[in-house]
């Protein structure tokens, strides 16, 4: 199908157009699974929860690596598939993530491993309803992992262009399972320097949350290798920006606002580099409090008090700086003729909002 591209930007719509590529993918899943009874149809009914909601912000980098490349798009219907994929993958290292960090919820919701152990206890059923809710979201992860390299490459557009898109694929999952096992390993260990915080940062959320997805959208606008070298000057940073932002959110943000605990990073003992910094940069009673009370169980006093300790650091001020320094270069690497003048522009909305929001 072929559709008039327009030169406006409607998130909203786009974000709607998203959900819709990913409810009817699930509908043919679900016609799949439909033999295997009411199990595989609780299973379904968790993966439609898991990729609703977000701000959809790798599909919309894929859509303008795309329109960077290739202004005109001959089949909006299946980029936009494409595009979903990368909601797919992401779904599904939410989903595993929450299981690693015993998360209880995810957007204000209880987290996967936690609904199935829900269901399981509420029914009496034997053995443990930890181990039942854990097997269950390591397997609906799986599954959502594999959907999203069977909807890129159905997606519908010429083979050609979809092969060495599966390639840089291939790479953003290693990477990003990599990195989560960097993550799990710092955390076991106890201690992050700033310089090894980084490199979890960069690998485990950065590139695949903004570099790779604008890779897959050019590839599949058949991109050459310096365009896409082009593209990684704005997307390494300003994924490092969306990240660091993401850390301050884990430990500033609202609860109503991202459906998390307050304080949930220090909760979960993560060791970012906000943590890091805070650590190197406090003094010895501020810092010996701090290291000792990641991972434990906080109360809203507790939490407070710790964000008192990293302010007087200055690790919360520190990042905030790094965060508009990262967010200008980023936007300064887009003035190069490789990117589509509509691309840039919209590019440029989409940096401010991944680096200035508030969830």
């Amino acid at each position: 199908m072929t559709s008039p591209v327009s030169t406006s930007w409607d998130p909203a719509d786009f974000r709607d157009r998203i959900q819709a590529v990913l409810d009817a993918f699930l509908d043919e899943q679900a016609a799949l699974l439909a033999p295997l009874g009411d199990d595989a149809s609780r299973l379904m009914a968790e993966a439609r929860t898991s990729v609703r909601g977000g701000k959809r912000f790798r599909a919309a980098f894929c859509y303008w690596g795309y329109r960077a490349i290739r202004p005109d798009v001959p089949d909006e219907d299946a980029l936009a598939r494409a595009c979903a994929a990368l909601e797919l993958l992401h779904a599904s290292a939410l989903v595993h993530d929450d299981y690693m960090d015993a998360s209880d919820t995810r957007r204000g919701r209880p987290a996967t491993h936690r609904a199935f152990e829900g269901e399981h206890r509420g029914a009496g059923w034997r053995g443990r309803a930890d181990q039942y809710g854990a097997a269950a979201a390591i397997l609906l992860g799986d599954l959502l992992l594999g959907w999203s390299e069977e909807l890129l490459r159905r997606c519908g557009l010429p083979l050609a262009s979809v092969v060495p898109a599966l390639d840089v694929f291939d790479l953003c999952r290693t990477e990003v399972i990599a990195g989560q096992f960097l993550d799990v390993s710092v955390q076991a260990r106890g201690h992050a320097d700033v310089d090894t915080a980084m490199t979890v940062l960069r690998y485990k959320s950065a590139k695949y949350s903004i570099e790779r997805p604008l890779h897959v959208g050019a590839a599949l606008a058949g991109a050459t290798p310096a365009q896409l070298e082009d593209l990684s000057r704005f997307g390494l940073p300003l994924g490092e920006a969306f990240q660091l932002r993401d850390d301050l959110l884990g430990v500033y943000g609202d609860p109503v606002a991202t459906g998390k605990p307050a304080g949930d990073d220090l909760v979960e003992g993560k060791r970012t580099v906000l943590v890091a910094l805070a650590l190197d940069s406090s003094d010895r009673d501020g810092a010996r409090r701090l290291d000792a009370s990641l991972g434990t169980r906080l109360d809203e006093a507790a939490v407070a008090e710790l964000r008192d300790i990293i302010d007087r650091s200055g690790a919360h001020a520190q990042v905030e700086e790094v965060i508009g320094a990262l967010a200008e270069r980023a936007v300064s690497a887009l003035d190069t003729p490789t990117v589509d003048d509509v691309a840039r522009g919209v590019l440029r909305e989409l940096a401010a909002s991944a680096t200035q929001r508030t969830v």
